[in-house]
């Protein structure tokens, strides 16, 4: 089998445009989550799924000098782009993960595929009931069920976010959640607004000099020593699904 990470990542978000590649440190967060990426042990691939528009470029610019795979598609049918990403990169297991959580950790990643190895479900998250910090947002399903939702969802919601079409069908795929030993679910590191991104930073300024592979443990750490860092963002809500 063939696993292949695909990250989707645009530059024209409507609450923060251009956020993937603001810089911390003189580097831009998306080469951050690529170099996180690139130590998941169980991963054949990593492909950057980005849109036909012009204004990611920079994006495409990126990948160029990373060496680093890419694939260009639909801005509104981020459904296509991923199957598109994965049917020509072979894959036979997609991972999903976005491009506003460059704190992810690799082993979360590796936590999440090898339960979706051992137990040989259609879908393994570990974000459909919370108990890891949003930032740490893990997918893995497989192909055949990726295509089957390319095919057949309709729905504009399905087509925009990718794979509720697979895990609001429990009946039709075996799904499975994988759970953190705590629940540290209150905890949002993801970017999509201002203030996300001054948490952001200042954790990657922190811990990367010192600790440049830090794990999310490090990050618990951290936000423990300055617990009102976590207040930056704490205001923020997360875009709904609408159905």
């Amino acid at each position: 089998m063939k696993t292949v990470i695909i990250v989707q990542a645009r530059m024209t978000s409507t609450r923060l445009p251009e956020k993937v590649l603001k810089k911390v440190l003189d580097k831009p967060l998306l080469e951050y989550q690529i170099e996180r990426l690139k130590r998941v042990k169980l991963i054949d691939e990593i492909v950057i799924a980005t849109t036909n528009n012009s204004t990611d470029l920079p994006i495409i610019e990126l990948c160029d000098r990373l060496s680093i795979p890419y694939f260009r598609g639909s801005e509104e049918d981020v459904l296509a782009r991923y199957y598109g990403a994965a049917k020509e990169h072979q894959a036979d297991v997609v991972v999903r993960v976005t491009s506003d959580c460059p704190l992810i950790d690799p082993q979360v990643i590796d936590k999440v595929i090898q339960f979706y190895i051992n137990y040989e479900y259609d879908y393994v998250s570990n974000s459909l009931e919370r108990s890891y910090p949003r930032g740490m947002d893990t997918e893995v399903f497989s192909f055949l069920a990726l295509h089957q939702a390319f095919v057949e969802a309709t729905a504009q919601p399905d087509r925009e976010h990718v794979t509720p079409f697979i895990y609001m069908h429990p009946e039709r795929y075996r799904l499975a959640q994988v759970v953190y030993s705590e629940n540290e679910s209150s905890h949002r590191w993801t970017v999509d607004t201002a203030d996300d991104f001054e948490l952001i930073k200042r954790i990657i300024e922190a811990l990367y000099p010192e600790i440049p592979k830090f794990t999310l443990e490090d990050c618990l750490d951290l936000l423990r020593k300055y617990p009102d860092w976590s207040r930056i963002n704490a205001h923020v809500e997360q875009k709904k699904y609408a159905v």
